[in-house]
């Protein structure tokens, strides 16, 4: 691999291996700890319209948090196989999606303060995109 290459993507690398440690934990957290994290967002959601969904949201963030880490680090690998930092632009996507679902979530809780600790990882994920946007 070209130094110059490496160097460059150095940003999308760091980003992508922040994305994967931060979303693989959180995934897995949700799996190893599954009643917890069920109980904790009942009581959460208890007074919104989404009181019934807490389950099935649950577990689609769980699948939407590992796919995100899961491409991030895969991006990493192929990255260093291929130069290409493409499967890091789909985990960029993939992060701001669920970036933006735990966002929607919090806001309808109410949870103002939760919600506000989540701009610095919407943000991540936006650079991330940006750094490795496609060109034509």
């Amino acid at each position: 691999m070209q130094y110059e290459l490496l160097t460059k993507n150095l940003p999308a690398l760091f980003c992508a291996l922040f994305v994967a440690i931060l979303f693989i934990q959180s995934g897995l957290d949700k799996v190893f700890d599954w009643k917890g994290n069920v109980d904790w967002l009942t009581g959460h959601f208890s007074k919104t319209f989404l009181a019934p969904f807490t389950k099935i949201m649950v577990a689609k963030i769980t699948v939407l948090e590992l796919l995100t880490g899961i491409v991030a680090a895969a991006g990493i690998v192929y990255f260093f196989v291929a130069g290409s930092t493409v499967i890091i632009f789909y985990a960029s996507i993939l992060g701001a999606g669920s970036i933006t679902a735990l966002f929607f979530g919090q806001r309808i809780a109410k949870d103002y303060a939760g919600a506000a600790v989540l701009v610095p990882y919407f943000l991540l994920n936006i650079v991330m995109m940006w750094l490795t946007l496609p060109t034509k």
